[in-house]
């Protein structure tokens, strides 16, 4: 299974009370359900009348085209169901990453613009901010857009955020038809939706569906809206909009092992895009927090072993050096639980929160430390590209011997003055051989343990000791360090 972020070059009532049973009545209620059945006889509902809609907001929905200036002569081209190549070769629709031929030169020649993909998008002011996603126009010489009339405008790009998908252009024309922006919020799972767009190329395509689900967790900082409109490659960039003809989300994202559409699409709710399109306007970039932390997920099992209850909360996994956790006392094997008071219910709440903060903000969270929650005080840095992580410090051939495995497979070694140093660590052991328990639970060979239920590892003594007087009855909590990044293993002690 793959998620296809769609860049545009792969095109990724009336009611009645029925007082007799007819014969149709009586066929319809046979062919369906008791359940479907009753509710059909009783509220009589027709399907929603999309043409209202289409005719209210299709005029607001452009289609955008985007160039780059290649050589010309034969170009590759993305891969294309030979069906669905003749189909579209016999409407004289260009080819996803080849040339136009009705709009290339005659005999070639060097830096010609190549038309490179096909998106979609919509109109948020009547002076021409034109509203997309981020890969729709990205990498792309020249940015054209046609309006439902035809027109044809050169746009010019005023900013693009990656990490959320969302792009912002320019047209120079005025009184344009504006699309209406509508409460991502309100919506609700099993609500009607439609998508207006351009798939393969085929401008002001309506299709429709429900909404399938809130709140999905596939990115660093979104979380989309999942719903069952065909959405295909060149739908990128336009509006999913509502029964009230408002614009709910951003059509960005196909979940397909083939690139088409097999029902599972999702879009950016507007809510977090026009927190987006509002600093690009301004600015041209989005300013995002951070504090310089690596996260993990906090699983059942670590929970219940490390007495927090449930598994809520981020789990610090590595603390940046310099940055502003670090500076702050966050330590790995924390597990941020509130930020401003506010609940981190999953891992992936954490950079969303974080990221929305103003750099230079100065937050509390609320951390799971040992078997206690305490606040930190912490200042907001601006975001930048997370740095590299080291590869796992290489042992040292002069460290000491092993000792005999114990009841939880592992047999260890103290740390180096020069490993210390290295990993920037105060103590702990490293695991020089690995089986039965600990094995089983992931620990590997050259792990370094800083930690058994809360309780600190300064070196093989305090292991050996707190190994010794572990309920064998009950998990133990270890606190491992691997390269840069620590987590929490749960280990059961063999009996």
């Amino acid at each position: 299974m793959t998620v296809h972020s769609g860049p545009s070059t792969h095109f990724g009532a009336r009611s009645y009370a029925a007082r007799t049973l007819s014969a149709a009545t009586l066929v319809m209620a046979l062919s369906f359900p008791f359940g479907l059945a009753t509710q059909a006889s009783a509220q009589g509902r027709e399907l929603p009348d999309f043409t209202e809609l289409v005719e209210r907001v299709g005029p607001s929905v452009v289609n955008i085209r985007t160039l780059e200036r290649t050589k010309t002569g034969p170009a590759g081209s993305a891969e294309l169901d030979p069906n669905m190549e003749e189909f579209l070769r016999r409407f004289g629709i260009p080819m996803p990453g080849r040339p136009d031929p009705r709009r290339a030169p005659r005999g070639g020649g060097e830096d010609e613009p190549q038309q490179r993909g096909v998106g979609s998008g919509f109109i948020l002011t009547a002076d021409g901010y034109v509203l997309t996603n981020a890969h729709v126009v990205d990498g792309a010489d020249e940015v054209l857009v046609t309006l439902t009339d035809k027109r044809e405008f050169k746009a010019k790009l005023i900013g693009a955020d990656r990490r959320t998908d969302v792009a912002v252009v320019k047209i120079e024309a005025t009184g344009l038809p504006v699309a209406r922006v509508g409460d991502s919020n309100r919506l609700k799972v099993g609500e009607w939706v439609m998508a207006i767009g351009s798939p393969f190329g085929f401008d002001n395509t309506v299709t429709a569906g429900i909404v399938s689900a809130k709140q999905r967790d596939t990115g660093d900082y979104l979380r989309f809206i999942q719903s069952d409109v065909a959405i295909n490659p060149g739908n990128s960039g336009g509006p999913l909009i509502n029964m009230r003809g408002e614009v709910v989300g951003i059509n960005t994202q196909i979940f397909s092992q083939s690139g088409g559409n097999i029902g599972i699409s999702f879009s950016i709710p507007m809510d977090d895009a026009m927190k987006i399109y509002e600093q690009l306007r301004a600015t041209g970039r989005v300013a995002r927090g951070k504090i310089g932390v690596q996260i993990g997920a906090v699983t059942k099992d670590v929970a219940d072993a490390i007495g927090l209850g449930k598994p809520v909360g981020a789990l610090v996994q590595s603390v940046a050096a310099g940055e502003p956790a670090e500076k702050a006392g966050i330590e790995a094997g924390d597990i941020i639980l509130k930020v401003d008071g506010k609940a981190v219910e999953r891992s992936g709440d954490l950079p969303r929160m974080i990221g929305a903060t103003k750099p230079g903000t100065r937050v509390t969270l609320n951390v799971w430390r040992k078997g206690a929650a305490r606040d930190i005080a912490i200042t907001v840095a601006e975001f930048e590209p997370d740095r590299t992580a080291k590869a796992a410090t290489k042992p040292d051939p002069k460290a000491s011997a092993p000792v005999a495995k114990n009841a939880l497979g592992l047999a260890v070694v103290e740390l180096t003055d020069v490993q210390r140093k290295e990993l920037k660590l105060k103590g702990g052991v490293r695991v020089e051989a690995v089986e039965g328990a600990a094995a089983r639970a992931g620990i590997r060979e050259g792990d370094v343990i800083l930690s058994i239920d809360n309780a600190d590892v300064a070196d093989m003594k305090q292991f050996n000791a707190a190994v010794a007087k572990a309920d064998k009855a009950k998990p133990l909590a270890l606190l491992v360090r691997r390269g840069d990044v620590a987590t929490i293993i749960v280990v059961r002690p063999s009996r």
